[in-house]
C-alpha cells in the first residue's frame, strides 16, 4: 500500500466486521524528512501557561573542563571557549563551579546521585541504596494540578541498572522511576486523544491493579509480624514503593475524562531513534521540543531529562562520547571532547530560545522554568572522571526568584555542596524546605 507524500494519514483506521479502530501513532505518520535534517519545528508565539516548572538535563562523562571553566567570575566575567555558545544567553544563566556533592561517588555513577546527593553505600549491608530526588519533591508539590506530575526523559527506556541508571529521579524510597525514550510514545502519552475504548482499558487496569496492590498490602501487613527489624525496614521501603504506585494508578483514572491538549506532529521529527548515532541531533531536539510543549500546555512543570547514561553517548557527527572522555591528556581527544561538550550547549541554547521566545503573561516562558544542566563528574585535566567541581549552570527562572550572577566560583576544596544549589531551585519552584540531603541552606549568590 502507497500513502500520499509518503506518509500515513493519523486518521487512517482499520476496518473490520463492522468496527473500526484508531491506529496509535506510528512512524509512518510522520512527514518523510531528509536523512540527517535539522529540526524544522518552530516554538509557538504564546504559552497556555503562567505557573512555575523545572527541567534537568543531565549529559554523562563530563566535560573538557578546561575549556569549560572560566578564568574570571562575578556578572562581568569572561566567557570560556565553550561556554561562548551560549553567548546569546548571557543574561540568562549562572555558570557555577567548584561545587560537587561531597558524600557521593561521583565517576560513572554520577547519573544516580546528581538529584538524590546520595551515598550509594551508606546503608550497611546493601551495596546499592538511594534516596529520593529533588525533582519528586518538587512534583509532589505541583502534581496533583497536572496530568503528569513528573516526566522522565532518557536516551535509554526503563530505569537501567543500579550505578548506571536510565533515569535520573528516584522516588521517596530511592526507587528508580522509569524513563521514556521514543520521541512518538513520549508524543501519544501527552497529546494523541483516548478513544471510548481506552478510556474503558484504563479503567480496567486500575482496578485488576488496585486489586493486586490490595492483597499485597494485606499479605505485607500479616508478613509484618514475624519479621525482625532490619526486614520490617526492607519491607517498608518496598510498601512505600507500592503505595506510590497505587498514587500514580489512581490518577490516570482522576484524568481520563479530561480532554489532552491539541498539538499538530507537523514538523516534530518523531521517528528519531536515540540509539543512532547519525539521528543524535535530532532526537535530542525533538525530545527537548517535547519538553517545551509539555511545559506550554501545562501537561507537567517537572521533567527529567538523561541526555545519555553514564559511559556512553554520542556527539553530533557519532563521535564516541566516553571513550574521548578517557582522554588521559591527549590534546587531540581533549578537542573532540570540547567539541561534543559545544555540540550539547547548542541544543541547550535552542531549548532556551524556545522558551524565550514564548510571551507568557507579561514576560516569556523562561522567565518562569528553571533549566538545570550539568554532569555528575568532569574528565579532569587527565580523564579521571573526577566527583569534584562537576560542570554545572542554571538558566532562567528571572520572575521565580532566581538571580543570575554570570559566574559563582566556588573553593573546590572548601565549597557548599550542590543540594544547597537543588534547594535553590526546589524553593523557586515553590517548596518551602531549606532541608533536602546535605544542604546547609540555599546557594549564596543565586537567589
Amino acid at each position: 500500500m502507497s500513502f500520499p507524500n509518503g506518509s500515513l494519514s493519523r486518521r487512517h483506521v482499520l476496518r473490520g466486521l463492522g468496527a473500526a479502530l484508531s491506529l496509535p501513532l506510528l512512524d509512518a505518520m510522520q512527514p518523510r524528512l531528509a536523512f540527517g535534517a535539522p529540526s524544522k519545528y518552530t516554538p509557538r508565539a504564546e504559552s497556555l501557561a503562567t505557573q512555575p516548572r523545572m527541567i534537568c538535563c543531565y549529559v554523562p562523562n563530563g566535560v573538557n573542563i578546561l575549556e569549560w571553566m572560566p578564568q574570571s567570575d562575578g556578572p562581568g566575567y569572561k566567557m570560556s571557549p565553550t561556554l561562548e555558545t551560549l553567548k546569546d544567553h548571557r543574561d540568562d544563566f549562572t555558570v557555577v563551579t567548584g561545587i560537587g556533592h561531597p558524600n557521593s561517588e561521583g565517576g560513572h555513577t554520577g547519573a544516580d546521585t546528581w538529584l538524590t546527593a546520595a551515598n550509594l553505600k551508606a546503608v550497611s549491608g546493601s551495596d546499592y541504596s538511594n534516596q529520593v530526588s529533588i525533582d519528586q519533591l518538587v512534583a509532589k508539590r505541583h502534581g496533583k494540578e497536572t496530568r503528569f506530575p513528573s516526566l522522565q526523559l532518557a536516551d535509554g527506556s526503563g530505569t537501567g541498572s543500579a550505578g548506571h541508571s536510565h533515569t535520573l529521579s528516584f522516588d521517596g524510597s530511592g526507587t528508580p522511576l522509569p524513563a521514556e525514550n521514543s520521541p512518538n510514545r513520549l508524543f501519544e502519552r501527552l497529546f494523541v486523544p483516548e478513544t471510548a475504548a481506552d478510556r474503558d482499558a484504563t479503567l480496567r487496569r486500575y482496578a485488576e491493579r488496585k486489586s493486586i496492590l490490595d492483597s499485597v498490602l494485606g499479605e505485607a501487613k500479616s508478613l509484618d509480624r514475624k519479621l525482625g527489624r532490619d526486614d520490617r525496614r526492607k519491607l517498608d521501603e518496598y510498601l512505600s514503593s507500592v503505595r506510590q504506585t497505587e498514587e500514580r494508578v489512581g490518577r490516570l483514572v482522576d484524568w481520563v475524562d479530561i480532554p489532552k491538549p491539541e498539538v499538530d506532529p507537523k514538523n516534530l521529527q518523531l521517528g528519531s531513534q536515540p540509539g543512532n548515532k547519525h539521528d543524535r541531533p535530532m532526537w535530542l531536539d525533538v525530545m527537548l521540543e517535547l519538553s517545551y510543549l509539555a511545559f506550554q500546555t501545562d501537561a507537567t512543570r517537572v521533567i527529567t531529562f538523561e541526555w545519555s547514561r553514564e559511559a556512553g553517548g554520542y556527539g553530533g557527527g557519532g563521535e564516541n562520547h566516553h571513550e574521548l572522555s578517557h582522554h588521559g591528556g591527549d590534546a587531540g581527544m581533549l578537542k573532540g571532547l570540547a567539541t561534543i561538550d559545544r555540540f550539547h550547549l547548542a541544543r541547550l541554547g535552542r531549548f532556551l530560545d524556545f522558551l524565550k521566545s514564548t510571551k507568557e503573561g507579561d514576560g516569556n516562558m523562561l522567565d518562569r522554568t528553571c533549566v538545570l544542566y550539568g554532569s555528575g563528574m568532569n574528565s579532569g585535566e587527565g580523564g579521571e572522571h573526577s566527583p569534584k567541581n562537576i560542570p554545572t549552570l542554571i538558566a532562567g527562572g528571572h520572575k521565580l526568584g532566581i538571580k543570575h550572577s554570570g559566574h559563582l566560583a566556588f573553593d573546590v576544596k572548601n565549597h557548599p555542596p550542590l543540594s544547597n544549589l537543588l534547594v535553590s531551585m526546589a524553593q523557586a519552584m515553590g517548596v518551602e524546605s531549606d532541608q533536602f540531603a546535605d544542604a546547609t541552606g540555599t546557594l549564596t549568590g543565586l537567589s
